[in-house]
C-alpha cells in the first residue's frame, strides 16, 4: 500500500472553484479580510498560489499572502468534508510558523512535491502532494486548520482531527477525557511528540530603547501596575500591553512563567492579538507596545533580555532554548489518538519526529534538536558565579573543582532532565538520547565526554552532591548500552555537582525542573 493510497473516516478535502489556479469568469468578486480589520480589500479573484491571493482592484493587481485573511464571495476556495483526507488541528503556533515548511520537507522525502494552497477559511491550508517532484499523480492532501492548543484538543477528543498541534503540553483533564474516549495514554511517546523547542520572546517596538527587563519589571507590567516606560528606565511613554485569546497555549506557558505563585493576575485592558503575526505587527506599528511572541515570529520588534527572580540573565538564543534554561522557553507538540491513527498520519508523524526534520524546523525559525558545541568562557555568568567569595568554604572546593574541569571542556546543548520525583527521564530524553549518539559517531578518535549532574537546591548539599553524581552516570550508562558499538572512539565518564551552578530559581517548580539536569561536556 502506497503512502495516501488508503482513505481514512475523518473526512477528505475536495478543492471547489479555482483552488489552485485561475479562477473561472463567473462570480469572481471577493473580498478579502484580516482579523485584526488591518486588510479589507474587494476586487477580483484571478489567481490562488502559492499560499496567496491574487486579485484585480481599483488601484491594481495585489497579491495577498492567506496567513491571517478570510475570503469571502463565491469565488473563494472551499472544502467539504465528503472525501478522506490527514486532518491537522490546534495551535496557531505551530500550525502558521512551522508546519508549512514540516509539509514540505516531508513531501520531499516522499519525492514529491507539495502545493500549499489556503482553503478560504481563515489560518486554514491545504497540502496537496504530488508524486516524482510534482510531474505525477497526487497522493493525497493534508489540511492544516491554525486555531489554539485548546481548540486542538478539542477537535481531537471530537475525533475532528487525527493530529492535534500545541504550543503547551496536554493539561491532565485533556489526557483523561482523551483516555476516557478510547484515545489511550496520550502522554505516551507513540501519542505525544515533541517536535521543536521554542522561546517566548518579549518583543518591544525597535524604536524603544529598552532592551533588559527583570521578571518582576514584566510580572507589574502585565498586571497593569507600570503603566509607563519611564518607570522601568525608558522615555516618557504609556505602555500598550499585547497579549494572546483565553486557549491560546502561548498564553498559557507566558503567564505561568511570568506570574506563577506571585498573587498578581493579568491586566483586562490588554490588547488581544489573535496570532504571533498580530502581536509582532501591533508592536511594530506602536512605539509603546509590548508583546510576547514565539521564537520564530520576533520579525523587526526588538527582542528583550530577561532577568529572573534570581537575578540570572538569559537571553532568547536557540542554544539557551536548547538547554532549556531561557526562563520563557517551551516545547512545541503534536498528539495522536491511538485509536484512529492511521497508515498516512503515522508516517507524516514519523517524519515530523525524525533528524531530517531538524533543517525545515531551523528553517522555519523554530529550534530544532539537532546538537551544538560552545566554549565555556572563563569570563562568562557561570564562571563568575563559581569564583563567589562569599560562598561557604566547604562549597566553595566543589565550585573551584567545576570551574577548573569547565576550562578544559565545551558544553554541548544535549541536556537531560528527569521526571519530578524519579529516576527516568523526561519526554525529552529519548530524543535527545539518539540525537546525542549519532553526533557523538561522527567525533574524532579520543574524544573525552563527560555527563555533569546538578540538582535542585532542596535538601542537604552531600545528599544533593551524591544524587547528581547518581544521576550523571546513570545517563552515562544509558548512553554507552544504547549505543552499542557505535562510540568505541569516545571515553564517557560522569560527575556530580550538586546545587551549585543553578540555571533557574530554587524557589518554583519551574526552575527547580531546570536544575535537576545532567549537562554533556565534551573534549576532542
Amino acid at each position: 500500500m502506497t503512502q495516501f493510497s488508503r482513505r481514512i473516516t475523518l473526512g477528505m478535502l475536495t478543492l471547489v472553484g479555482a483552488f489552485a489556479g485561475t479562477v473561472p469568469a463567473l462570480s469572481q468578486q471577493v473580498t478579502l479580510t484580516s482579523s485584526d480589520g488591518s486588510i479589507n480589500l474587494t476586487g477580483d479573484l484571478r489567481e490562488v498560489r502559492d499560499n496567496a491571493y491574487l486579485i484585480s482592484t481599483v488601484m491594481g493587481d495585489m497579491r495577498v499572502s492567506s496567513e491571517g485573511v478570510t475570503c469571502t464571495g463565491q469565488a473563494c476556495p472551499k472544502t467539504t468534508t465528503s472525501e478522506a483526507a490527514l486532518l491537522v488541528g490546534g495551535s496557531d503556533t505551530v500550525g502558521l510558523g512551522l508546519m508549512p515548511l514540516i509539509l514540505e520537507g516531508y513531501g520531499s522525502s516522499l519525492d514529491a512535491k507539495v502545493n500549499i494552497d489556503p482553503t478560504g477559511t481563515v489560518d486554514e491550508v491545504v497540502a496537496s502532494i504530488v508524486h516524482d517532484q510534482g510531474y505525477g499523480d497526487e497522493m493525497g492532501s493534508i489540511l492544516v486548520n491554525s486555531t489554539t492548543s485548546s481548540d486542538g484538543f478539542r477537535k481531537l477528543l471530537a475525533n475532528e482531527i487525527e493530529i492535534g498541534m500545541a504550543s503547551r503540553r496536554i493539561r491532565p483533564a485533556e489526557a483523561r477525557a482523551l483516555r476516557d474516549d478510547g484515545a489511550g495514554n496520550m502522554i505516551n511517546p507513540a501519542q505525544e511528540h515533541i517536535i521543536a523547542i521554542d522561546s517566548l520572546v518579549l518583543v518591544t517596538n525597535p524604536e524603544n530603547d529598552i532592551d533588559t527587563l527583570t521578571a518582576d519589571q514584566v510580572r507589574r507590567i502585565y498586571a497593569g501596575l507600570i503603566a509607563n516606560w519611564a518607570e522601568v528606565g525608558g522615555a516618557d511613554l504609556p505602555i500598550t500591553v499585547v497579549t494572546r485569546p483565553d486557549g491560546s497555549g502561548t498564553r498559557s506557558v507566558f503567564e505561568s512563567r511570568i506570574f506563577g505563585d506571585s498573587g498578581l493576575a493579568p491586566s483586562r485592558n490588554a490588547i488581544i492579538a489573535q496570532s504571533n503575526q498580530d502581536a509582532s505587527r501591533t508592536v511594530i506599528e506602536n512605539l509603546g507596545a509590548i508583546a510576547y511572541v514565539g521564537y520564530a515570529f520576533q520579525r523587526d520588534a526588538r527582542p528583550v533580555t530577561l532577568i529572573n527572580d534570581c537575578g540570572i540573565a538569559t537571553e532568547p538564543t536557540a542554544f539557551s532554548a536548547r538547554t532549556e534554561e531561557y526562563a520563557l522557553q517551551r516545547r512545541l507538540y503534536v498528539y495522536s489518538r491511538e485509536d484512529t491513527l492511521s497508515e498516512e498520519g503515522n508516517a507524516f508523524l514519523d517524519y515530523a519526529t525524525s533528524e531530517a526534520a531538524d533543517t525545515v524546523i531551523g528553517k522555519a525559525g523554530f529550534i530544532g534538536f539537532a546538537v551544538d558545541r560552545r566554549e565555556q568562557s572563563l569570563e562568562g555568568r557561570r564562571a563568575r558565579a563559581l569564583l563567589d567569595p562569599n560562598a561557604d568554604a566547604y562549597e566553595a572546593r566543589f565550585m573551584r573543582s567545576m570551574l577548573s574541569q569547565m576550562a578544559d571542556y565545551d558544553r554541548l546543548s544535549t541536556t537531560f532532565r528527569f521526571r519530578t520525583g524519579s529516576s527516568q527521564l523526561d519526554e525529552r530524553g529519548r530524543i535527545d538520547q539518539d540525537r546525542l549518539i549519532n553526533y557523538l559517531a561522527q567525533q574524532p578518535a579520543n574524544t573525552e565526554v563527560v555527563m555533569v549532574g546538578f540538582t535542585d537546591g532542596v535538601g542537604q548539599f552531600d545528599s544533593n552532591l551524591n544524587l547528581s553524581a547518581q544521576r550523571a552516570a546513570q545517563v552515562a550508562a544509558e548512553i554507552r548500552e544504547t549505543a552499542g558499538d557505535k562510540l568505541p572512539h569516545v571515553t564517557i565518564q560522569s560527575v556530580g555537582y550538586g546545587e551549585i551552578a543553578p540555571s533557574g530559581c530554587n524557589n518554583t517548580e519551574e526552575g527547580r525542573r531546570i536544575n535537576r539536569r545532567v549537562e554533556v561536556w565534551i573534549k576532542s
